[in-house]
């Protein structure tokens, strides 16, 4: 089990999605350190990218998806996770 799993939901800490919330959909593999996040775009303004491991806040909670999972598949588990709602807000980060 690692901090950085498939399907753990994290909270973008740098940039313009700071207070975002998002979700580890893959792991980088020729970069040590990155993972590839979405939001879903239309939920919380995440797009699909590659991210820095340091600009993310990992929290407790995962849902279940595949690896590369798509946008749709994404916001079934959020449904099912009943975390949809929370996703939509942003939180403030201290400074």
């Amino acid at each position: 089990m690692n901090l950085y799993d498939i399907g753990r939901v994290c909270v973008k800490t740098m940039g313009r999605e700071a207070g975002s919330y998002c979700v580890i959909v893959d792991l980088v593999e020729d970069d040590g350190g990155f993972v590839m996040v979405t939001g879903p775009k239309h939920i919380t303004s995440v797009r699909r990218r590659k991210c820095n491991i340091r600009h993310l806040e990992p929290l407790k909670k995962t849902i279940e998806i595949g690896k590369d999972a798509s946008d749709e598949e994404v916001q079934k588990a959020l449904e099912d996770a009943d975390l949809l709602e929370q996703f939509r807000t942003k939180i403030r980060l201290p400074e």
